[in-house]
């Protein structure tokens, strides 16, 4: 069975929806001092320390839930504080195609990528992005021109913006396009795709590198590394719920449990849960869902995409599926979605479902 690619999944960032009558807890004056943390608390501009203010006390889990999914609905990114980097051109980066490619003008970019345009907006450098894919859908990249046909890369909508660098993954396509953007003289840096939550600094730093803003990136990277370390200070000691990371399109008949190198597994280690897939012996990043299998991986939560939730008609339809009411997830309705978008974007937002994913997984 073939992992879904990152071009299957549909990206829709509109914020997050947990099921089964999930209230957001705290008071507004805690909410508002999370919230106000995660907006600029956590690092601010080139060097800026990924520390929060020593008078902001510890916020508990259900607070910051609450102010991620405030944050989240808002489908924007959070630039980095301070005036936008200058880039310091030009630069010569190792691309992932093989090639090495130099990079001498960044005043227009184009990044055929939604994660990419996430961390080029959060850098500071998104009045200088030209145009996007259609897995771009934060807000403040919907209205630049689409580049792309279905998932499909249009050269000549890429040619026609007149890019001085284009960002793209090693799984962007169709090749022929690529190599059409490459021979018109215009830089092109691949990217490895980020599939799990080590990728994120990985993928920051180089796209910061190809963009000649270094230091901006070592920020961005700081900051993301201090709301990790936040959200994990969250889970509660000696809470290890199993989660099942299920994968459905109900239309089209696909049923999947995720397991090793899902995603789904990189983002539950970090919230401080087990991924019963991956614990129960599931060693492909995802297999067609069986009531066998659903039985063994015998999981307290189900983690799901909302449009994927949403496919098979909502929690009253995912229970109808053989074998999920059977697991003691299904038998307590505990399922929780989140936007498909966000989920497995695992960009400069991440940070944020992890502190969603530490509070709803680990209610009892």
């Amino acid at each position: 069975m073939r992992t879904p690619g990152r071009a299957e999944l549909p990206c829709l960032c509109s914020g997050v929806a947990v099921r089964r009558g999930v209230s957001l807890r705290g008071g507004a004056a805690a909410l508002a001092v999370v919230l106000a943390v995660l907006l600029t608390g956590c690092g601010g501009g080139a060097g800026a320390s990924a520390k929060t203010s020593a008078s902001s006390a510890p916020a508990d889990a259900g607070t910051r839930a609450a102010a991620a999914a405030k944050q989240l609905a808002t489908n924007s990114v959070i630039p980095l504080k301070g005036e936008p980097p200058t880039p310091e051109l030009p630069v010569t980066v190792d691309s992932s195609d093989g090639r090495k490619v130099t990079v001498t003008d960044a005043s227009r970019i184009l990044p055929l990528n939604g994660g990419v345009a996430e961390i080029v907006f959060t850098l500071g450098l998104g009045d200088r992005v030209v145009g996007r894919d259609i897995t771009a859908t934060f807000a403040e990249a919907e209205k630049l021109p689409l580049v792309t046909k279905a998932h499909d890369v249009s050269a000549e909508s890429v040619l026609s913006l007149k890019p001085t660098v284009v960002l793209a993954d090693t799984d962007t396509g169709p090749s022929e396009a690529i190599d059409q953007i490459r021979a018109s003289g215009t830089p092109v840096v691949v990217l490895d795709p980020a599939g799990k939550l080590a990728d994120v600094s990985t993928r920051t730093t180089r796209v910061a590198e190809a963009l000649g803003v270094p230091e901006a990136g070592r920020a961005l990277n700081e900051r993301i590394t201090g709301q990790l370390a936040e959200a994990r200070a969250a889970v509660p000691k000696g809470s290890r719920p199993k989660v099942a990371f299920l994968y459905m399109r109900g239309t089209a008949a696909v049923y999947l449990i995720g397991g090793k190198g899902s995603g789904g597994d990189s983002l539950l280690e970090a919230a401080g849960a087990v991924d019963a897939g991956k614990e129960s012996g599931l060693d492909r990043p995802f297999t067609p869902i069986t009531s066998e299998a659903l039985v063994t991986a015998e999981p307290d939560v189900i983690l799901m995409m909302s449009k994927g939730l949403d496919s098979v008609g909502g929690t009253d339809g995912l229970l109808a599926i053989p074998g999920i009411s059977q697991t003691p997830a299904g038998a307590d309705r505990r399922v929780v979605a989140l936007e498909d978008g966000v989920l497995l974007s695992f960009g400069p937002r991440t940070p944020l479902v992890i502190d969603i994913l530490v509070d709803r997984i680990h209610r009892t």
